[in-house]
């Protein structure tokens, strides 16, 4: 709901209708778009998605290791979310990276926002430590190897673990300061970049990951390539994201140029596991497509589940992944980075990774996983099908004008562009169609949820269906 006021407030919308937006008003709902979506949002969606693929997971177990912890670290992230809320509505509104320096003095306000994200790491810590703790409880009792699945989920949970104590680092020191136990951090800028860059893949991780696992709920196949191949392309995650986070610190002036160019060419393997891991299950698909009698160059991809809302929800990820993981591209390289990374460009194409790629896959992964664990069938599932469709309609047009309108120069942290008559008149254009855009993602993001949501509600039903099985068999269960 916030992302969706923040559209209609950068598109001018919003302002028309309540009759003026002044500038605190409209920082502080980017403040909390950012801090809900960017940091709650995806965190709590990674514990509960990871916690059911450790469970589910050929070498898992059906209970869950160190409960206590995961308990523990539940609450930790709710309790953290609250503070976060409170600190970004009651003080000044510094955007989710809320950096000291802008807040200038201590607040309590601050200190919440601070406070509340280390709980957040320390409750997404506490749960992925109970999620390898269950995988290898489950590897000891049964001596089997693990499965694809499983190796990719510990490795997931591996690299939440370091993002948390990247955020120890970063937030900790802001905290002290905050109540008054430390001076101003001089280095947050830096600890901030190496915690944002985890925090930018640690998702897209996730999100193959649930590739993976729903692509063998929904079709049967498996990796053609062997389980093997299929843990080295999710390791591969642990060997490429860690060095590669030098490109977020190409804004720092005094940054020597050999590290900028070092930067430049580590920044082309980013994509590396993420293209991996798509072709195996591309190829894996095709393979068993063909199998089946299809026909033509792309014939295999019309066999596919896609009265599911969960294959919907992938394919429609896909699309926007090849999107946004294009200009992302162009975004990360040493010499456009300056030009490029204070203009609305940022978000245009940022919002086809977090809500057009992994959004759509988590809410993918709770279409199946949430029928399957409460036994209620999805309701309306042909209305998911078709909103996963109008989301990335909408996000089409909100990025192509973003990017558009970053190209020209609009800024990225400006409520209003107008600039009482003197900028280009195309950048209020522009930014309408940011608006469109948004608005119509946003509606279709939040019907997305309350269908789902609305599901979980009634008696559960015996045999009620929770997805498509083996592909070939039953295709269209859901729909």
């Amino acid at each position: 709901g916030v992302g969706l006021a923040t559209g209609l407030a950068r598109g001018g919308f919003l302002a028309a209708f309540l009759g003026g937006l002044d500038d605190e008003t409209g920082y502080r709902l980017m403040t909390l778009h950012g801090t809900d979506a960017f940091f709650y949002w995806l965190s709590l969606a990674q514990a509960f998605l990871l916690l059911v693929l450790v469970l589910g997971s050929s070498a898992g177990s059906r209970r869950l290791t160190a409960r206590p912890a995961a308990w523990t670290g539940a609450v930790a992230m709710i309790v953290g979310f609250v503070l976060s809320q409170w600190g970004a509505w009651a003080g000044a509104p510094l955007l989710y990276d809320a950096p000291p320096e802008l807040a200038i003095d201590p607040t309590p306000a601050f200190a919440a926002i601070h406070g509340g994200y280390l709980l957040l790491a320390a409750g997404s810590a506490l749960l992925a430590g109970a999620a390898i703790a269950t995988a290898l409880q489950a590897k000891r009792k049964d001596g089997e190897e693990w499965s694809s699945i499983a190796f990719a989920a510990v490795a997931w949970a591996g690299l939440l673990l370091v993002s948390a104590v990247a955020a120890f680092n970063a937030f900790g020191p802001a905290l002290l300061w905050a109540l008054g136990f430390g001076s101003l951090p001089p280095d947050y800028s830096t600890a901030w970049h190496l915690l944002f860059h985890n925090m930018h893949y640690l998702p897209l991780l996730a999100t193959v990951v649930v590739w993976y696992a729903l692509v063998q709920e929904l079709t049967g196949v498996h990796s053609i390539f062997g389980a093997a191949f299929s843990k080295v392309a999710f390791a591969a995650y642990l060997v490429f994201v860690p060095p590669t986070s030098l490109y977020h610190m190409f804004l720092e002036p005094d940054l020597p140029e050999t590290v900028r160019t070092l930067g430049s060419l580590l920044s082309l393997f980013i994509g590396v596991p993420t293209v991996l891991v798509f072709l195996v299950l591309t190829a894996s698909l095709e393979v068993r497509a063909r199998a089946l009698g299809a026909r033509g160059l792309f014939g295999w991809i019309g066999r596919l589940p896609w009265r599911h809302p969960a294959m919907a929800a992938i394919g429609a990820a896909v699309v926007n992944l090849a999107l946004g993981g294009a200009f992302s591209f162009v975004l990360i390289q040493e010499k456009l980075a300056p030009l490029l990374s204070d203009t609305f460009m940022v978000p245009g194409y940022f919002h086809f990774l977090t809500l057009g790629t992994v959004t759509l896959t988590f809410l993918a992964g709770f279409s199946v996983a949430l029928p399957a664990l409460t036994g209620r069938a999805l309701r309306a599932p042909a209305w998911l099908v078709r909103l996963s469709w109008l989301a990335t309609a909408g996000l089409l047009v909100f990025g192509a004008a973003g990017i558009a309108a970053g190209y020209r120069g609009v800024p990225r942290r400006a409520i209003s562009v107008a600039y009482e008559g003197l900028a280009p008149p195309a950048w209020s254009a522009l930014m309408a169609w940011v608006g469109v855009g948004a608005g119509i993602m946003g509606v279709a993001m939040i019907a997305y949820v309350v269908i789902v949501a609305a599901s979980l509600i009634g008696r559960a039903r015996a045999g009620a269906p929770v997805a498509a099985t083996v592909w070939g068999e039953n295709e269209t269960s859901a729909a």
